[in-house]
Formats: C-alpha cells, sequence, structure tokens
C-alpha cells in the first residue's frame, strides 16, 4: 500500500522539534479521539533500561558468571536448572514490572490523554500504564504481562497472577538458585509454568485478553472518521504489524486523522500520509513533558 519512501529521517533543529510540537500540541487540543499505540521505547524513555547500570545493579552475579551484555539477551539463555531460571527470571520480573518506573512519562502520558476518548494498543508488558492510572478497560497487552503465569504446555487457556510466587523467589534466593519448593507449576496439570509472554505458538491468550481485544476493535469500528490523533510511542520494527502499519492503514483511511510519531532517531511516516503526518525525533518523555 505504502512507497517505500519515508519522511523526517533526519534529527530536527530545536526550532523544527518545537514546531512539530506545538501541531502535536494543536491535534490534540481539536482531536474527538486519541489512540495510543506504545512500544518499548516508551518504558525505556521511562527509565526502564535493560543494559547499563541499572543492569548491573540487579545481575552483578550472573554477569561475572555468564558474561551477559544486558538484561534481555539473559532471558534467552538455556540455564542448567529451573531454579537457576527463576532466580534469574524472578529479578527480571520484578525490576520491570512490580517495582515503579524511575521516571514520570507515563503519569505526563495521562495527563495528556486522560480526559480525551482514548484507547491504549501496546506491545509492552511491564503493566506501566495501569500502574500510572490509566483505565484498565481501555488498556490492550497484546503480548502479555509479566505479572501473569501460565502452563508451559499449555494445557489450558488460563493465566494467573505471579506478584506473591515472585517475591518469594526474590526473597529466598541464594547462590543464584531459588529453593525447589518454589517452583512455579500450573494448578491444571502440574505441569512446569512459565511467564504468559508471546515467545512462541504456545502462548496463551485468556479470556482477558480476548475481551481487551475486543474492546479495541469495538473502539475503533464505533470512531471510524471521527477527527482522531494515532499518537505512536517508541514503536520499533520488530513487530510493526501490530501498531506501525496499522496507524499508517487508519490514518490514510480517514482524512481526519493525524499520525504523531515520537521516537528518537526512528520518527518515521510514508510519503503517502506526510500532510496528516507529525514526526518527532527526541525523546519521548521530554516531548511528552513539553506537552504537558
Amino acid at each position: 500500500m505504502f512507497s517505500r519512501i519515508l519522511t523526517a529521517k533526519s534529527t530536527p533543529s530545536s526550532s523544527e522539534a518545537q514546531t512539530s510540537i506545538d501541531r502535536l500540541l494543536k491535534a490534540l487540543d481539536t482531536t474527538e479521539v486519541v489512540v495510543v499505540g506504545a512500544g518499548s521505547g516508551l518504558s525505556t524513555s521511562a527509565g526502564f533500561t535493560y543494559d547499563g547500570q541499572r543492569f548491573e545493579a540487579n545481575f552483578a552475579d550472573f554477569i561475572a558468571r555468564y558474561h551477559f551484555a544486558d538484561m534481555y539477551s539473559g532471558g534467552f539463555y538455556p540455564f542448567a536448572t529451573l531454579e537457576e531460571h527463576w532466580a534469574y527470571w524472578s529479578r527480571y520480573i520484578n525490576i520491570n514490572r512490580y517495582i515503579d518506573a524511575p521516571k514520570p512519562v507515563y503519569d505526563d502520558l495521562l495527563r495528556i490523554v486522560g480526559k480525551k476518548d482514548y484507547f491504549v494498543l501496546t506491545t509492552n508488558v511491564d503493566h506501566c500504564f495501569q500502574k500510572a492510572g490509566f483505565d484498565k478497560k481501555r488498556l490492550f497487552y497484546t503480548q502479555g504481562d509479566y505479572g501473569l503465569f501460565q502452563c508451559s504446555r499449555p494445557c489450558c487457556n488460563k493465566t494467573w497472577g505471579n506478584s506473591r510466587a515472585i517475591r518469594q523467589m526474590v526473597e529466598q534466593q541464594q547462590g543464584m538458585r531459588i529453593p525447589t519448593a518454589l517452583l512455579p507449576t500450573c494448578p491444571n496439570c502440574g505441569a512446569p509454568a512459565t511467564t504468559n509472554l508471546r515467545a512462541d505458538d504456545t502462548f496463551v491468550e485468556d479470556e482477558g485478553w480476548h475481551q481487551a481485544a475486543e474492546r479495541y476493535s469495538n473502539f475503533l469500528r464505533t470512531r471510524a472518521g471521527l477527527r482522531t490523533v494515532y499518537l505512536e510511542l517508541g514503536v520499533g520494527y520488530n513487530t510493526p504489524g501490530i501498531i506501525k502499519y496499522p496507524f499508517w492503514q487508519m490514518t490514510a483511511k480517514n482524512p481526519k486523522a493525524t499520525y504523531a510519531c515520537i521516537n528518537a532517531g526512528e520518527a518515521l511516516a510514508p510519503r503517502e500520509i506526510e500532510p496528516q503526518s507529525i514526526c518527532i525525533n527526541a525523546d519521548i518523555g521530554e516531548v511528552l513533558a513539553a506537552l504537558r
């Protein structure tokens, strides 16, 4: 549908960035609907970094033994035992799901869109939207939630919360291992439990997932043709078919729509929707603070 030519590839000057922010502020002030599409760049801007000091402070022993370069790559390591696997993953989940983001980026976003008719579609799994106070019924987490377990087989389309289990794993682990008694299992069949994250075809889309998908679909259907801002925040090209490409397509179909992309170094739009696009190559948190 779209050409390979994209706009707004270069880093803008401060005056150009301010002009884009002013345009976006006007679009948000006058819009009837805001559809937020959020990727990992939003949480990165909020301080949820997966390398550097934050990684080193929480995983020094794993780094020393396995020479992991960052938290994300360490999550794919084939540990020899489940006890060690969950020692790593319990820390991983704890700091990325149950500890608040260091910066108020999500709070700023809520102040900007909270009084609008909004819906959030996100590939993030860190629960930051709900912790900031976004309406749960206006959120669709497409890729899962760090805070949920599922059966590893899976034997059923069920998930369950893991806050207590993760806390115990973090508190009781020693020598990079958790006690065997804390290994999570499926309450239905007894198989090992795993995280409810879309990594392969065993990902469980539970009842809550399907209800959120239906609410999102219904939101788009009932607002079709209205003045809409598709606000894309920190979405890269790992899974562009979930947020980025649909936002482009919906903008192209609606002459009243504005596509706004904020993403440091990756704020782009197809030439076909250039007149309807606002691309800001800057830190998301800084732009949201300016908008607020």
